[in-house]
């Protein structure tokens, strides 16, 4: 198990200082970002060009690209906007191996028109799964043309908001395109009971197999439930780590959802639990 982070943590005004903030941390592992390339997220067009200048970069730099994000609502409730989106993506896949990836790493969305990461009733309907699977068949479609996997992280305000609707996803698609990125944090719902340990291991007994990248942020349930950078909160990181272990999970952990001032002091306290397990 590998530690990384996400490239958009370091805002910077071009990709090779982004890199080179990167590196700084000791790390060797990235979940990229097109932004951090002067791109959007979803390009408008394909641009080889680009996509060859950042594997160079990377490669100069010994940084190993996991995967880049894809993320977009796949259930927006304008049906334009989502085809939009997915000829967007169609671009993005098709710039990946020219990076150096073959896995893009995708969220759920919701019905809210606005906002992808609050939480809408309407995403338990009928519908919205529906359209989920028309949008997640489209995108599968490019995975196959290009040879990629897609890697969904269950999200508590999307439509894919649990290990078990992870897993009725999986069920359902039936293709070995479809991966999944498992973060803690996002599974942990202070509202139900359960401990930590418990929620995790009955997502890694439903998804183990399939998971291919994990998350690393932290959450604190004092004064309201919060999302904080990895090691500052409430998670038990040294059950985290053992179960993803005890799984036989070989992939990247990435650190996300922290500010850079406080990426010494995570890396630090991860990389002591991996290294002493």
């Amino acid at each position: 198990m590998k530690l990384g982070i996400f490239s958009k943590t370091f805002e910077r005004p071009t990709l090779e200082e982004n890199l080179d903030a990167v590196i700084a941390t000791g790390l060797e592992v990235i979940q990229f970002n097109l932004t951090c390339a002067a791109l959007p997220s979803l390009p408008e067009a394909v641009d080889l060009g680009t996509a060859a200048h950042i594997q160079a970069a990377c490669e100069n730099r010994h940084l190993h690209m996991a995967a880049v994000s894809g993320t977009f609502n796949m259930i927006h409730p304008d049906q334009e906007k989502r085809q939009h989106d997915i000829r967007r993506f169609r671009h993005l896949a098709a710039m990946c191996h020219f990076m150096g990836t073959s896995v893009i790493t995708l969220c759920t969305g919701t019905r809210d028109p606005i906002d992808m990461w609050r939480r809408h009733p309407d995403n338990d309907s009928p519908e919205a799964w529906d359209d989920l699977l028309i949008t997640m068949q489209a995108l599968v479609n490019i995975a196959e043309e290009f040879g990629l996997e897609l890697a969904v992280e269950p999200e508590p305000a999307n439509v894919i908001s649990d290990a078990v609707k992870a897993r009725q996803l999986l069920d359902t698609m039936r293709t070995p395109r479809l991966k999944v990125v498992l973060d803690a944090a996002n599974l942990f719902n202070p509202n139900d009971g359960k401990a930590l340990t418990e929620v995790v291991d009955q997502a890694l007994s439903l998804l183990g197999e399939h998971v291919i990248m994990a998350h690393a942020k932290d959450y604190s349930t004092v004064d309201g439930f919060r999302y904080r950078a990895a090691g500052s909160g409430e998670l038990d990181y040294e059950a985290y780590i053992q179960l993803l272990r005890a799984y036989r999970f070989n992939g990247p952990l990435i650190l996300h959802g922290l500010h850079e001032s406080q990426v010494p002091q995570s890396v630090s306290y991860l990389k002591s639990l991996i290294n002493a397990m």
